[in-house]
């Protein structure tokens, strides 16, 4: 009788117990031994049903916030990774550098060898000596300052900002497009040609300036002489020569001298015409200036026009005499 009551009050001890995990019940139901009055085979007493497991309870103990971190974590790191290989890809468009080992400087020094190709990029971190020429193929481009200690021969320079040069040579032909604006003595060797409008506000020094058409805005101040050139103009004789007169010119048409010989019979009239060798622009300014007492003693006078003048007299010449006209002409 008492193993029949102990058989009977199994059963609500274990109805009357916590739950817990389905596995810890399962471990705990096999290893505990058997109750009183049952042997381990099971043959006394009603076998126990398993729990049934609900499709959510796997995850009933997982945080939601826990979640969303690795949800985060693991978008970051996508994005990391795509602007990594993002960053690979763009740095291989663009030019490889080389390094110039010591091998390398060794072959340059020893032979004419050829480092890389036209699409590296060779940087030296030091500074750099050539002892010998220099031969650049391609273009040089400086991005700091230049300066060069000896001697610089240029075929062609373009120069299209501002220049600063402490002294220039130019041996063959120097064109300048633009306004030229120099600070310092210019000394020229040879000649100068300026096909625009020149102003030079200091002094100008020159053995010779050959210029076809010189205008001053200010006073003119010579301090040698006034030399006149040009070609000798034409002469034809006049009427008051007389007889057997004869005449001559020397000179420019800016200045020069007529010489008069008259003859026999000489009489009121012209001397002589003196023929431009160019044209004026307009009638022309002369002043006469008579040489001698023979020809101050004569009622000169001149007829002028833009391409000759002519040296006349009002009453006659004595005859058989000689004397002379100097002559100025200005526009």
């Amino acid at each position: 009788m008492e193993n029949q009551e102990a058989t009977t009050q199994a059963p609500p001890a274990a109805a009357t117990a916590a739950p817990g995990d389905d596995a810890v019940d399962a471990l705990e139901q096999r290893d505990a031994p058997p109750p009183a009055g049952q042997s381990e085979g099971g043959s006394s007493g009603a076998p126990k049903k398993p729990k049934s497991r609900k499709p959510g309870d796997r995850f009933k103990g997982l945080n939601i916030y826990l979640i969303m971190f690795i949800f985060i974590m693991v978008v970051a790191l996508i994005i990391v990774a795509a602007s990594y290989l993002q960053s690979q890809k763009s740095n291989t468009a663009k030019i490889k550098t080389q390094t110039l080992t010591q091998e390398d400087l060794k072959k340059v020094a020893a032979s004419d060898a050829t480092i890389g190709n036209n699409q590296q990029v060779l940087t030296i971190q030091s500074s750099a000596v050539f002892a010998g020429k220099v031969l650049i193929k391609d273009g040089l481009e400086v991005a700091g300052n230049l300066q060069i200690g000896g001697t610089v021969g240029l075929n062609n320079l373009t120069i299209s900002g501002t220049t600063q040069m402490g002294q220039a040579q130019v041996n063959k032909n120097l064109a300048v497009a633009g306004d030229t604006s120099l600070q310092g003595g210019v000394t020229i060797s040879k000649s100068l040609q300026v096909n625009g409008g020149a102003t030079i506000t200091g002094g100008l020094s020159a053995a010779q300036i050959t210029t076809s058409s010189l205008q001053l805005n200010s006073d003119l101040t010579l301090t040698r002489h006034i030399v006149v050139g040009g070609g000798t103009p034409g002469r034809s004789n006049g009427s008051a020569l007389g007889s057997g007169g004869t005449s001559s010119v020397s000179g420019s048409d800016t200045a020069g001298t007529l010489q008069v010989n008259t003859g026999s019979g000489t009489g009121a009239g012209c001397f002589a015409t003196i023929n431009f060798t160019t044209r004026y622009n307009g009638t022309p300014r002369v002043q006469i200036t008579p040489v001698g007492s023979a020809a101050g003693a004569i009622d000169y006078y001149v007829n002028r026009s833009a391409t000759n003048f002519s040296i006349c007299t009002a009453n006659a010449a004595p005859t058989g005499s000689s004397f002379a006209f100097d002559y100025f002409v200005v526009n």
